[in-house]
């Protein structure tokens, strides 16, 4: 199965370089120009295969509706316009349908969005999951203490404080957090009291479908990704299972994830970022890249449409007041780095190893304005061996598990105990579970400040969070003598942890 991973955060005031122009609605260099060309071609090909494209537009009426007419014209067919945002999914056979279309008036970028052809997603979690055998929520138990029956596995509350953080607010049902991910099987006790389905869709392809359990995952035996995720976020103290970081908020499912492929295209998260701001979402957690790119670099036509899409719905959610939480990546990359090696795009056909400048090509939704960009660390506050991290690049850690730190728990899993599809619970680690522990500390946040807006919610994230610094040693989880990754900066903020671990104590109790 594609790995699933989470994104890092920029403010908006931390643009990344090549993204500047975009903090209106995304309009990328060259737009002037291709504008400048009118015509479209009098007839067009229609023997290349079916793939999905974005064709972005200035955002008003008029432009749009041009545009539409001309991507007849060249052979497409409109799937969604968000005029809103002036992006546009277009299906076409025409194998020059993107070179055509970038020379129509009003387009400003334009793109495949995939490499293979439509058939008639991918995650950051590191390895299989562990079930816990013989565990399924079907009975309310008792634990010591008033915990959950399996909390005494969960370390990660403890690290956080979140056990302790419940007792005085365990969130507030006013503030939503949407998974965008596999699909989330809200049927599970531990989630069914806190779940929102008029805030949940399936938006694969790029057309949100609200009709009953549109938003649950297509196999559960494989898509349990983002059920794992909003039991990590929102797992109620029922006496039943587990407990999330925030017990008490909503959580709703935003479904991206091609039935066939499992891949996150990215037609299919713009659909979830609009569907999110429209429908009243205060937080997104996204445990993924966007494919089928690891990295989307902007000297190239398609890659470059792709980010620019995305980037707009993205704002746009921002603006309504929708907080985007995403993390970091697994591959132990420095996004901070000169060169890193990208030997796994494109992921939906053969991928071409490339040597990409992380400055200038973007991992999304992870490097876009305003995104909080998390990596991951063990039970020992410890950079979790496979996460990725870079100096201003990373904004917060959290929790997400490590096979080399071992806690002192009674299962001594140093992985990240969840609910599961069907009633079960399993132990997954990676960046994907780092994610969502910020995301539920930022709805505690939010419950906890109803006035806060993104930006707010960003600083607030930060001034609580507690750094341990770089480490003092050679950083050498496995052991083997040889130092894995450089930790660059200062105690307050540096690579490896941004400006530190969250804690759920601080959110609801010292501010």
């Amino acid at each position: 199965m594609p790995q699933l991973r989470s994104r890092r955060l920029r403010t908006v005031l931390a643009v990344p370089a090549g993204l500047a122009l975009t903090a209106s609605l995304g309009f990328l260099p060259g737009a002037a120009a291709q504008a400048a060309v009118q015509d479209t071609p009098a007839s067009v090909a229609t023997d290349g295969p079916k793939l999905s494209y974005v064709v972005n537009t200035k955002a008003n009426h008029g432009t749009v509706k041009a545009v539409e007419k001309a991507i007849a014209t060249a052979g497409g067919t409109v799937v969604i316009a968000h005029e809103k945002i002036g992006v546009i999914v277009v299906h076409s056979t025409n194998p020059d349908f993107a070179k055509q279309i970038r020379t129509v008036k009003g387009v400003q970028s334009a793109g495949a969005t995939r490499t293979a052809a439509l058939a008639p997603a991918t995650t950051t979690e590191v390895g299989a999951p562990e079930y816990v055998n013989g565990a399924k929520a079907t009975a309310r138990t008792s634990a010591a203490g008033g915990a959950e029956p399996l909390e005494a596995d969960q370390w990660d509350l403890r690290a956080i404080g979140a056990d302790k953080a419940a007792k005085i607010n365990p969130g507030s049902r006013n503030v939503t957090v949407a998974v965008i991910d596999t699909g989330v099987d809200d049927t599970h006790p531990d989630l069914a009291a806190n779940f929102s389905r008029s805030q949940s869709a399936n938006c694969v392809g790029g057309v949100a479908d609200t009709s009953e359990g549109a938003w649950r995952p297509y196999d559960p035996a494989n898509d349990y990704h983002g059920t794992h995720v909003a039991g990590e976020i929102a797992a109620a103290r029922n006496g039943i299972g587990v407990a999330g970081v925030a017990p008490g908020v909503t959580v709703a499912s935003i479904k991206v994830s091609d039935p066939t492929t499992s891949l996150f295209f990215p037609e299919s998260v713009v659909c979830a970022f609009v569907f999110a701001a429209d429908h009243g979402v205060e937080i997104t957690n996204n445990s993924y890249y966007i494919d089928p790119w690891l990295y989307n670099c902007l000297d190239d036509p398609d890659q470059k449409a792709i980010v620019d899409a995305v980037n707009r719905a993205s704002l746009y959610a921002q603006r309504k007041g929708t907080l985007h939480v995403a993390s970091a990546g697994n591959s132990n990359h420095d996004l901070d780095s000169d060169a890193i090696v990208d030997d796994s795009s494109p992921d939906d056909t053969t991928p071409v190893p490339r040597t990409v400048d992380p400055h200038k090509c973007y991992d999304i939704p992870t490097q876009l304005p305003g995104v909080v960009t998390v990596s991951a660390t063990g039970v020992q506050n410890l950079k979790s061996y496979y996460s990725s991290y870079g100096l201003g690049v990373v904004d917060v850690a959290a929790p997400g598990g490590d096979k080399y730190q071992i806690p002192d728990t009674p299962s001594k899993n140093g992985r990240i105990l969840s609910t599961m599809p069907n009633n079960e619970y399993a132990y997954l680690q990676g960046t994907s579970m780092a994610g969502p522990h910020v995301a539920g500390v930022a709805a505690l946040l939010k419950s906890t400040h109803p006035w806060a807006g993104p930006l707010a919610l960003q600083a607030l994230l930060k001034a609580q969070a507690d750094n341990p610094g770089c480490p003092t040693g050679l950083y050498d989880p496995d052991g083997n003598g040889v130092e894995d990754s450089t930790c660059k900066g200062s105690k307050r903020f540096n690579g490896f942890y941004g400006h530190g671990i969250v804690n759920a104590l601080d959110a609801v109790g010292r501010h």
